[in-house]
C-alpha cells in the first residue's frame, strides 16, 4: 500500500530538521512525504529544499501564508496532493523512532483509524535530542535516569501487545494519526472553520465515529518523541470549543468547509 507521510510545521526548522533525519532513518520508508508548512519563513524552506534533494520519494513543499494557526487547513492542502492510500499526520517537533512507518502499516486496519502515542521529551533533553536518541535504548535509559522524559513506559517496542480499540475522545492528539485515504474523504478532512489552537483533531474524531469508524491505539507501536516547546496561544480555544460541541450535537460526518475546500 502506498502510504504518505504528512509532516505538520511551522517556524522550528531545528525540530523539523531532526523529525525529517529521523524520516530518513527509517525501516520502511514512506512513499511520499509532504511538508505541511503554516507560514514559515525562508529558513524552514531551505531545510525542505535541502531534504527534497536526498530522499528517494517525492517529496513536497506545501505552504500557504501566514495568517495564524491555520493547521487544519494545511493539512486539508497537503492531503489533496497526497497520492497515497494510508495517510500517517506527524508534527514537526515529533522524531519518529526506526520502526514508526512500518508500525504504522502493521496497526492499518479497515473500519479504524489509528491513534498514536507519544513520548514528551524535556525542555532541557530536547535541544540536543535526535533521532540517534530515539533509536538507541542506552540513550533513552540515560535520559530517563535525568528525568526529563514523560511517557517513558512507551519507549518499549513491543508487537505482541494488543491493540486497543474505542470511541473515546481522551488523548486525541493529530500530532501522531494514520487513516485511509477513502476514510479522510468521506468525512471531508479537517473542518477549516478552526483557526487558533485547539479541538480540530477532536472534531476530526467526532465526526469519524459518526462516519462509521472506531479508533485503534498501540502503547508500544508507531510511537513518537515530542520534543518540548512553549505553550500555544490559546485565545481561540472557547470558540473552538463550541465549534466541537456544535459537531457532538449533530448527526453529520461529513464537514461543509474541509478537504475539498482547500
Amino acid at each position: 500500500m502506498r502510504v504518505s507521510l504528512i509532516i505538520t510545521t511551522y517556524n522550528r526548522p531545528d525540530a523539523l530538521r531532526r523529525v525529517l533525519e529521523g524520516t530518513g532513518e527509517q525501516s520502511r520508508m514512506p512513499d511520499e512525504i509532504l511538508i505541511a508548512d503554516d507560514g514559515s519563513g525562508p529558513e524552514t524552506s531551505g531545510i525542505i529544499q535541502e531534504f527534497s534533494k536526498v530522499f528517494p520519494c517525492r517529496f513536497e513543499h506545501v505552504w500557504h501564508e501566514d495568517q495564524g494557526f491555520r493547521a487544519a487547513r494545511i493539512r486539508n492542502r497537503a492531503m489533496a496532493m497526497a497520492t497515497g492510500g494510508y495517510f500517517i499526520l506527524l508534527d514537526g517537533d515529533c522524531i519518529p523512532p526506526r520502526h514508526f512507518v512500518q508500525d504504522h502499516l502493521m496497526l492499518a486496519e479497515e473500519g479504524l483509524f489509528f491513534q498514536g502515542k507519544r513520548i514528551l521529551v524535556g525542555r532541557e533533553l530536547s535541544s540536543g535530542f535526535s533521532c540517534k536518541e530515539a533509536n538507541s535504548f542506552p540513550r533513552l535509559l540515560k535520559a530517563l535516569v535525568l528525568r526529563d522524559i514523560q511517557n517513558a513506559h512507551h519507549m518499549i517496542r513491543f508487537p505482541p501487545f494488543p491493540a486497543q480499540r474505542s470511541r473515546s475522545l481522551s488523548g486525541i492528539k493529530s500530532c501522531n494519526m494514520g487513516f485511509f485515504r477513502k476514510d479522510i474523504v468521506a468525512v471531508n478532512g479537517f473542518n477549516q472553520d478552526f483557526v487558533g489552537w485547539g479541538r480540530e483533531d477532536s472534531e476530526l474524531a467526532v465526526r469519524l465515529y459518526r462516519y462509521g469508524l472506531r479508533r485503534k491505539g498501540h502503547p508500544f507501536m508507531a510511537v513518537c518523541f515530542h520534543l518540548w516547546h512553549k505553550g500555544y496561544d490559546r485565545t481561540a480555544i472557547h470558540m473552538n470549543d463550541q465549534l466541537l460541541n456544535k459537531t457532538m450535537e449533530s448527526d453529520e460526518y461529513f464537514c461543509p468547509n474541509g478537504l475539498v475546500q482547500a
